[in-house]
């Protein structure tokens, strides 16, 4: 049977958008700008991402158009005889089902943070009255484990519609849709009085900033959200590069994609640090920014309300579009595994996905006590997946492609080249082969230094 496809570039590229647009754009890049000193760490952060970031995308893109398979059966495809690099598939896949057991709760959070604000239930409340709100939205684990069946039903339903029919189209409306109320919501927080500064804060470098934070903070901050921001390592993007055809190449592809994704993350700032400049809020406050932070200004805004439920539904496409590009990549792995029909992968796995997911549910409050390494069940499972899984699987991806004991640098180049576009230039061959292995590896090091320090 033919291999469905993307039905057109644009779909293949909102889409790939859509699996690195999430709650790393919209929720922990601001407060990372925040916390990090702000104009530097933005500029820092654009520039590994071009170093760093979108080489490896286009890595991944090739192996899954190379291979036409998920990330499955890639290796097999495509590895040298007798050689087992196909035993990181085994991660890969372990590694989209990890992710989804608790982003699919994120998601679910910021469904409900929609409810309640579209509702009026932040109506008069000041900043210790939004905290006990969320604080009461985390103690109900059946209603929350409500909202994340909920997620896991509608998205598995989308992708059982086939990829162009299901994925491709509905991808398509709520990626446009995420992008005009970005829009809308960057030209309203324009208006505000605190504007001006809250831009010279965010886009203008400012050493006496940095000094304040570190720069090597500054640097490291940076270099991990490039990286982690396109969600590269477990193959949801690899799934994608099987789906599309060889008339672009792959480098302009990868260009275009992390433009898409960088673009929303810079307004997701546009949209947040003019508020809270207008509204006397600390740009500091971190991962309380968007859940406590941000409802309270809505409050204190004229037509907050309407604002704030405009945002909601912006956070919401942001996190539902990575549940379904990542549910897709599930799909496929499965169906690959196990020669499922497309259906039948989505009634399991969407069976499977909200039990999967209820020990994060229930850390919040039924298992509250359960402390691994430090943190909840939730910062356990994000640790194996940004900490191990992301960063050693790009290091194994990038190995593939540039040894001669794997895929091969020819054979790579040959099919990242193939296509109109920008190009894999000769001289990024020493470059990809030798310092960009040190730079993901120092990226996994460093990120399990600072993790248990």
């Amino acid at each position: 049977m033919k291999r469905e496809g993307f039905g057109t570039r644009l779909g293949f590229i909102l889409i790939s958008a859509g699996c690195a647009i999430g709650i790393g754009n919209v929720w922990k890049f601001p407060y990372m700008v925040g916390q990090s000193g702000g104009g530097a760490f933005v500029l820092i952060y654009l520039l590994f991402l071009a170093i760093l970031g979108i080489p490896i995308l286009t890595m991944e893109f090739a192996i899954g158009r190379a291979s036409q398979s998920s990330p499955a059966k890639l290796y097999q495809r495509l590895e040298p005889k007798g050689t087992k690099w196909h035993i990181h598939s085994y991660f890969a896949v372990a590694g989209n089902y990890l992710l989804m057991m608790f982003y699919t709760t994120v998601c679910a959070w910021m469904v409900r943070y929609l409810v309640y604000m579209a509702g009026g239930e932040f109506v008069g409340l000041d900043n210790i009255g939004v905290k006990d709100k969320f604080n009461e939205m985390l103690s109900e684990p059946w209603v929350m484990a409500a909202f994340v069946a909920g997620v896991c039903v509608v998205g598995f339903l989308i992708c059982s519609l086939g990829l162009q029919k299901g994925l491709e189209r509905v991808s398509k409306v709520m990626m446009i849709a995420l992008l005009v109320i970005m829009i809308v919501l960057v030209i309203n927080s324009l208006t505000l009085g605190g504007a001006k500064e809250g831009l010279s804060f965010y886009l203008l470098p400012n050493l006496e900033n940095v000094k304040n934070v570190g720069i090597e903070t500054v640097i490291v901050s940076a270099m991990n959200q490039a990286f982690f921001t396109l969600s590269i390592g477990i193959g949801s993007m690899a799934i994608f590069g099987s789906y599309i055809g060889k008339e672009r190449a792959l480098m302009g592809e990868s260009v275009r994609i992390s433009l898409v994704d960088t673009f929303v993350a810079i307004c997701s700032g546009l949209i947040i640090f003019p508020a809270c400049f207008t509204y006397g809020v600390d740009v500091n406050s971190g991962p309380d920014l968007i859940f406590v932070t941000l409802p309270n200004i809505f409050n204190n805004m004229p037509l907050g309300r309407v604002w704030g439920s405009f945002f909601f539904v912006f956070m919401v496409f942001a996190a539902f579009s990575t549940v379904l590009a990542v549910f897709q990549n599930i799909i496929a792995c499965t169906s690959d595994m196990f020669g499922w029909s497309v259906k039948k992968a989505c009634i399991i796995n969407g069976i499977a996905m909200p039990i999967l997911s209820l020990p994060c549910v229930f850390g919040f409050n039924i298992l509250s006590g359960v402390k691994i390494l430090g943190g909840n069940i939730m910062d356990f499972e994000d640790f194996l997946v940004s900490n191990i899984l992301l960063p050693l699987g790009s290091l194994i991806f990038v190995l593939f492609c540039v040894s001669r004991y794997g895929w091969g640098w020819r054979n790579f180049e040959s099919e990242a080249n193939e296509g109109k576009g920008m190009k894999i230039a000769k001289w990024m061959r020493p470059y990809m082969t030798y310092v960009l292995p040190v730079l993901v590896l120092t990226i996994f090091v460093v990120g399990l230094v600072q993790y248990f320090s």
